[in-house]
């Protein structure tokens, strides 16, 4: 389905010019006239909303650039830059993909090489996150969500959605095949560059009557309901989620704590080199990265912010944790074949 969706975008969304059709001539003309239109590939939801609100708007808008979102799955948004690489010009200007989707994205040449120089913010960037291709957003880890009403005894492992009291309200992201995989095979004698021995676990969660939910909203709906009572998901979330009113606390989980870094690349073959360039410096305004802490619990990826105390509680992680990073070679090589699996044998 990904590759139908990815086809049907490219046919009707060749270049920017296709995409700014739907502007209207007198936007479209404005935009131009100032500093052009950006593109920016995205996955929507909240996070398309926050970028709109505290970047777009308040710092893009003003010197002026015309965001044009450009929403959808990130097997989508890779497929296209895979398609789109020989054109002279591409669809996209900037975009977001994780950090193994922006590592994959650089080893099949699609991506443009930072200059730095044209993002001074970027100079804050605290440095395990830097790359010489992507901007680091925002950054998390992966942590087990609970409801306390219903699970009494706080989880301590991944393999805590397996017990068998849970049969049934376990839940899943269909968009998070990837690191739901990982989490298996990381309590069934996998590691980080094998995958494999987690397929056979999530057969076994597969019969338990595990729920697959399309999107992190949807999940979220299905915790408010208590229609699931456990899954696995982004700490960031969880604090979001907790902050909606959803009744849900956080474990982390005894296997270690994965990483997670949302990324910004430019397309190699970007139309607004300029725009995008002001796009990702934006991203890494104080304002925004405070922001986006508050909005959504992720930490910032700068070291010139300033988090009020309460929050920074909230949102990260204890001194004593053990932080795994992911292997981004492994998942390069693989992810198509994981998503493969997942759709035809774990979801069908």
């Amino acid at each position: 389905m990904a590759a139908s969706i990815t086809r049907r975008r490219f046919v009707q969304g060749m270049g920017a010019g296709a995409t700014l059709a739907g502007l209207g001539p007198a936007l479209v003309g404005k935009a131009q006239a100032a500093g052009g239109p950006v593109v920016v590939g995205t996955w929507g939801g909240d996070y398309q909303n926050l970028m709109d609100q505290y970047i777009a708007q308040p710092i893009m808008a003003p010197i002026g650039y015309q965001i044009v979102f450009d929403s959808g799955l990130d097997t989508a948004r890779k497929t296209k830059l895979l398609a789109e690489h020989p054109l002279p010009r591409g669809s996209m200007d900037v975009v977001a993909l994780t950090h193994s989707g922006s590592y994959e994205m650089w080893k099949n040449d699609t991506l443009a090489e930072l200059d730095l120089k044209k993002m001074p913010n970027f100079s804050h960037v605290i440095d395990k996150l830097r790359t010489p291709y992507s901007v680091p957003h925002i950054y998390t880890g992966r942590v087990i969500l609970y409801n306390p009403k219903f699970v009494k005894d706080k989880p301590t492992s991944y393999a805590d959605l397996w017990n068998p009291a849970y049969a049934g309200k376990v839940g899943v992201i269909d968009i998070q095949y990837q690191t739901t995989i990982e989490s298996a095979a990381m309590i069934s004698g996998g590691t980080m560059s094998n995958y494999e021995p987690g397929k056979a676990k999530l057969l076994e969660l597969k019969k338990a009557g595990v729920k697959i939910y399309p999107t992190n909203e949807a999940m979220a709906s299905a915790l408010k309901t208590e229609e699931v009572w456990m899954c696995i998901m982004w700490k960031a979330r969880g604090v979001m989620w907790q902050n909606a009113g959803i009744p849900i606390e956080m474990a982390n989980p005894k296997e270690g704590i994965v990483l997670y870094v949302s990324d910004q690349v430019m397309a190699k073959n970007a139309r607004n080199k300029d725009g995008a360039y002001a796009w990702l410096n934006g991203l890494l305004e104080p304002s925004a990265q405070v922001q986006f802490a508050r909005g959504m619990g992720y930490n910032p990826t700068v070291n010139n912010v300033d988090i009020p105390a309460d929050l920074k509680a909230r949102i990260d992680f204890p001194a004593d944790v053990t932080y795994i990073n992911q292997d981004q070679d492994y998942l390069a090589k693989n992810d198509g074949a994981l998503k493969d699996w997942w759709d035809k044998e774990f979801k069908a």
